[in-house]
């Protein structure tokens, strides 16, 4: 059973090191366009926000093998804690640099966002021992009540600090982050090292050989290939195509973070009388009918409601995709393993926000979203049934897949 001291200081380290990440992606395109007055530069910051952590997460998961969870963890909130100082100080320093210091500090924010993620992944089976999916659900629920605490509380302290002071608050977050993990459980690995690019293809052919495994990355794929488009369309869809006020935005953002309190009273509740099975498939079908109300919404208040549904519905599955994908994995090639497979899942997100600016500018957003919905509730429900039968039977007997390549 999970010690509480140990996993109130996880969650703890883990909530400082997202609301952190939430301040930084808040303040920064603010400070970059209202710096340079130029939204190219804008542009730019977000090119740089997703492509070095989509290129770095198979080396981050070496590392979170190599030296364990805990200590990867530490020292990268301590290296985003350096930047944003050395970013902070070039800016008070030489202010006409600040954009330049701020791109610089986005690709660097960006490449060690990476190393966090993998140490979190190898760092909870150590921490939840039996209580692996409560666990998980945990993780999910501080990040959706960053996604609600990070915005609203970066906008009021802008209001009263101004913006580049929210890089000092974002540093101390960071460095609260490291302190936190101080002491905690640590499984670095006891193999002898091979070379970077052999523990690269073997991640890769351990993924590849893993059916459950894999099944469930092209499920997370499709996913959030549906979510991508939804995510780079909603500002257009409550502002533009229906009007709404940008509070509107804002609250339906907001209302997406808080269901993480929700997420935290029902998943013990539901955990107790169904299985991890079950709780993924009524994630599952909650979000499809999320995503198919919200392709038929005729108006804000419904499109809103179907957003939240969608959200939800996430939320359930995201603790059936997180425990069980653990599960099924060596735990000596965890990282090696899960750098593919965050990488897949990322594909997704530029390939949406594509899809949106060609297909949905052309034949319009909401029957693009719509499409991508049908799409994942008829095929989508099919390599879910496929997805879960696969770790049936490899939880149950474990394969040949799973066992580590000579």
């Amino acid at each position: 059973m999970a010690d509480a001291r140990v996993l109130r200081r996880f969650g703890a380290g883990l909530l400082c090191a997202l609301l952190a990440e939430q301040t930084v992606l808040f303040a920064v395109p603010l400070m970059i366009f209202q710096s340079s007055g130029n939204v190219s530069y804008s542009g730019v910051a977000f090119a740089l926000e997703w492509l070095p952590a989509l290129l770095a997460y198979p080396f981050a998961g070496l590392l979170a093998d190599r030296f364990g969870g805990r200590l990867l963890f530490r020292r990268a909130n301590a290296a985003r804690a350096a930047c944003l100082a050395l970013t902070l100080g070039v800016s008070l320093w030489r202010p006409e640099w600040t954009v330049y210091a701020l791109i610089v500090n986005a690709v660097l924010l960006s490449l060690l966002m990476a190393p966090v993620r993998m140490a979190v992944e190898k760092s909870v089976p150590l921490i939840a021992g039996a209580q692996l999916a409560r666990c998980q659900s945990l993780v999910q629920n501080m990040e959706l009540l960053a996604m609600a605490l990070g915005p609203a509380l970066a906008a009021l302290l802008a209001v009263y600090t101004g913006k580049l002071a929210l890089l000092g608050f974002a540093l101390l977050a960071f460095a609260s982050a490291a302190l936190c993990w101080r002491g905690l459980p640590n499984a670095p690995s006891t193999s002898r090292a091979a070379g970077v690019l052999h523990d690269l293809a073997l991640g890769w052919r351990l993924l590849l050989d893993n059916p459950p495994v894999l099944s469930l990355a092209l499920l997370n794929f499709t996913i959030n290939l549906a979510f991508a488009a939804v995510l780079s369309a909603n500002a257009f869809m409550i502002t533009g195509l229906f009007g709404a006020a940008d509070g509107a935005f804002g609250l339906m953002n907001a209302g997406a973070g808080a269901l993480g309190l929700l997420n935290f009273i029902l998943v013990p509740r539901l955990l107790a009388w169904m299985s991890i099975y079950r709780l993924g498939a009524l994630g599952f079908g909650l979000l499809c009918l999320g995503l198919i109300s919200m392709g038929l919404a005729s108006g804000v208040l419904a499109y809103a409601l179907s957003f939240l549904l969608a959200m939800g519905g996430g939320a359930l599955f995201n603790v059936f995709n997180r425990t069980q994908r653990i599960k099924a994995i060596a735990p000596d090639h965890l990282g090696k393993v899960m750098g593919p497979f965050y990488l897949v899942n990322l594909l997704s997100y530029p390939l949406g926000g594509l899809l949106t600016a060609s297909i949905g500018h052309r034949y319009g957003v909401q029957p693009l979203v719509l499409s991508l919905a049908l799409l994942l509730t008829v095929p989508g429900a099919l390599l879910f049934c496929l997805t879960t039968r696969r770790f049936r039977v490899a939880l149950d007997r474990p394969s040949p897949a799973m066992e580590i390549p000579q």
